[in-house]
């Protein structure tokens, strides 16, 4: 039987003039996510249409591990220095349907 993971996306529309800076930030989270336990995938896009879109798809192995990575200081970095910076935030949390 094939097992369930939890999803996450995460779409963050950033304001214009803070586009590089942010990208910047969110690209610093991709090594130090990926090495995290229970980290499947965590995978960063950029809108083609609306360069000031962003879009974080992660793959986690369960819940728990997830809340971890949220509880990190290198995510509580992040947070701090985009504070102001990002005019929209959506986060989904999902569980993926296996057939």
């Amino acid at each position: 039987m094939k097992k369930s993971y939890l999803t996450i996306v995460a779409r963050i529309l950033v304001k214009e003039e803070y586009k590089e800076f942010v990208k910047a930030e969110l690209l610093k989270l991709l090594d130090v996510t990926r090495a995290e336990e229970g980290n499947i995938s965590y995978d960063l896009n950029q809108d083609n249409e609306n360069p000031n879109s962003f879009l974080l798809y992660e793959r986690w192995v369960n819940r728990e591990l997830w809340q971890k990575h949220m509880g990190n200081k290198y995510l509580a970095h992040y947070l701090k220095v985009t504070d102001g910076k990002v005019d929209e935030f959506v986060l989904s949390e999902m569980t993926e349907i296996v057939n």
